[in-house]
């Protein structure tokens, strides 16, 4: 089974991509952001911890008393020791819930293909469990276009996200393939095939 890490900055389409993986290739997606969301839930690892640490302050105020993110997130948006504390505890839980599907997935033999999504994969080190790293790569007028048309963003809002992650510069560094996605689904999609038919040449892509 290979283990294929995507990444890329906000608005690059790494959804479009994922589709992609899943529809025509029959990939097992997890998708790091809502792996988390689902950890936070009542009586989960994250949720348990994140309770313990920020207090039950940062609860809806109705049972089942889920996680209010938007209280979560006032709390430690502009507050990067907090940040850093958020992101000790979530980052972790989800990579051990990763690194449990994986060998679950492997075990049941169905997928072939095993896709990791996260705005933070370099970062957090996925590269001692991928195969390979892709990077979605998009440039940044047609990242803020999309943007604001799908989303809803100012442009100004686009700007502080993007100026927050890291540049293309690094994540070519690090990643082991970019797929140009500036253009038609076509143009991405037939980048995608071509490096899939190099890693997985036993047959597994069709027609």
């Amino acid at each position: 089974m290979i283990i294929l890490g995507i990444t890329g900055g906000v608005g690059s389409g790494k959804s479009r991509v994922l589709y992609d993986l899943k529809e025509n290739y029959n990939a097992y997606i997890v998708e790091a952001d809502k792996l988390a969301h689902e950890l936070m839930q009542p009586d989960k690892s994250i949720y348990n911890e994140i309770v313990s640490t920020f207090g039950r302050n940062v609860l809806e105020e109705e049972t089942p008393y889920y996680i209010d993110r938007e209280k979560l997130g006032s709390i430690v948006f502009n507050d990067s020791e907090r940040l850093t504390i958020l992101n000790g505890i979530v980052h972790p839980l989800v990579k051990k819930e990763i690194k449990r599907r994986i060998n679950e997935v492997r075990a049941g033999g169905k997928y072939r293909l095993f896709v990791i999504e996260a705005a933070l994969l370099i970062q957090d080190g996925y590269n001692s469990i991928c195969d390979e790293i892709w990077y979605i790569w998009v440039d940044v007028e047609e990242r803020i276009r999309r943007l604001m048309k799908q989303r809803g963003y100012t442009r100004e809002k686009c700007l502080s996200i993007i100026d927050s992650q890291e540049t293309d510069e690094y994540y070519k560094k690090y990643a082991n393939y970019t797929i140009n996605n500036q253009n038609n689904y076509e143009n991405s999609s037939k980048q995608l095939k071509e490096r899939l038919n190099k890693l997985l040449s036993n047959g597994i892509i069709s027609e």
